[in-house]
């Protein structure tokens, strides 16, 4: 097992000492107003530099992008200057790190965008809650999500620059590439389905319309960033936030074909992790592994065994951690060990200060 996840490998220009990737996790940890991450940040990421490649927490590429409270972005100068701290610090610390590219669209709030409504590709409540702070209370809450607007068609052309600005800005804070957040029922993955897509223009439909903006959003991206630094995050079996879609195998298939074309550096799978959740098939893996050339990341409550079969068969090339890396700062090692591995403290995931982000011990202390 050792000898396979603890592996160099290529993605794309991204060369990697191990498979052990870390993946996307919102903490909750910017400043208000500005949205700029916090120079505590620089050493929650810099601890946890011996994962083979850092995914950083979702960045909303504009403030049209963010639905939830205390998260980063990456559109402004400020926004910038703070992530070249962090990535300097995960430089100094041996690591690799990109930023995963972030537009929330109907899952957020008004409260976030000067009582205007968030945006979608067509006006359908997500029938889902986002995470914001209540300071009358002063504590986080979940609060419905309201029914969105619908984008006018000139205003997807805008957001597609917004991506490539974003990309672009990435580049300049030192982030080693980038990662298009095209999973977990969000803007790009509204755009897929045929459940929260019922647009009429050349953007909805078929299931060529319904992947024109993710083709759109990667060839601005990729353009910007170069395809061989830059990934793409899926979630086939997403059915929660009104994303059921009976087409979506095929249609994440066909997207894979593009990012193929388009030379991209990998494709992050997210599986489904709730209990009685449908899993990705050998044959869909295989499918997957024949329509795209590059690096294939899978993430969903992995444990080594589960690594060992998936890595061994030849079906992926590098493995997601996401919340191990929480409280196991050196997971990396503790996974070489075999080393029992440490539980976050769930009333510190989201937002507050360098508790439960940077407190938690290696193994080696």
């Amino acid at each position: 097992m050792n000898q396979t996840l603890f592996t160099p490998h290529h993605a794309g220009s991204l060369s990697l000492p191990n498979r052990v990737v870390m993946a996307p996790m919102t903490r909750a940890r910017a400043r208000e107003p500005g949205d700029v991450p916090a120079a505590v940040m620089a050493t929650y990421y810099a601890q946890r530099a011996s994962a083979g490649l850092i995914v950083s927490e979702a960045i909303q590429i504009s403030p049209q992008g963010k639905g939830y409270s205390f998260t980063p972005g990456l559109y402004s100068g400020a926004q910038v200057r703070a992530w070249r701290g962090i990535t300097e610090a995960v430089h100094a610390a041996g690591g690799r790190i990109v930023a995963q590219l972030w537009h929330v669209g109907r899952m957020s709030h008004p409260d976030f965008h000067g009582g205007e409504l968030p945006v979608a590709p067509s006006a359908i409540s997500p029938e889902a809650s986002i995470w914001k702070w209540n300071p009358a209370k002063n504590a986080g809450e979940m609060v419905a999500c309201p029914v969105p607007r619908a984008l006018e068609h000139d205003e997807i052309a805008d957001i597609i620059e917004d991506y490539r600005r974003a990309a672009a800005n990435a580049l300049a804070a030192g982030f080693d590439g980038v990662e298009i957040h095209g999973a977990n029922g969000y803007l790009i993955d509204q755009f897929l389905r045929s459940t929260s897509n019922q647009r009429t223009d050349e953007y909805g439909g078929s299931r060529e319309n319904r992947l024109r903006f993710l083709r759109e959003v990667m060839t601005a991206v990729a353009e910007e960033a170069g395809a061989l630094r830059t990934g793409l995050r899926l979630a086939p079996f997403l059915t929660a936030r009104g994303m059921s879609c009976p087409d979506i195998l095929p249609t994440i298939l066909d997207a894979a074909s593009f990012a193929n074309s388009a030379g991209l550096a990998y494709l992050h799978l997210v599986e489904a992790d709730w209990d009685d959740a449908p899993v990705f098939s050998e044959d869909f893996r295989r499918a997957l592994r024949a329509r795209f050339g590059g690096s294939l990341i899978y993430a969903g409550q992995y444990d080594l065994a589960k690594a060992r079969q998936m890595l061994g068969a030849g079906l992926a090339d590098l493995i997601a951690f996401g919340r191990p890396f929480i409280a196991n700062p050196d997971l990396p090692q503790r996974l070489a060990a075999a080393a029992p591995l440490a539980s976050p403290d769930p009333a510190t995931l989201f937002g507050g200060d360098a508790r439960g982000l940077t407190d938690y011990p290696a193994l080696t202390a």
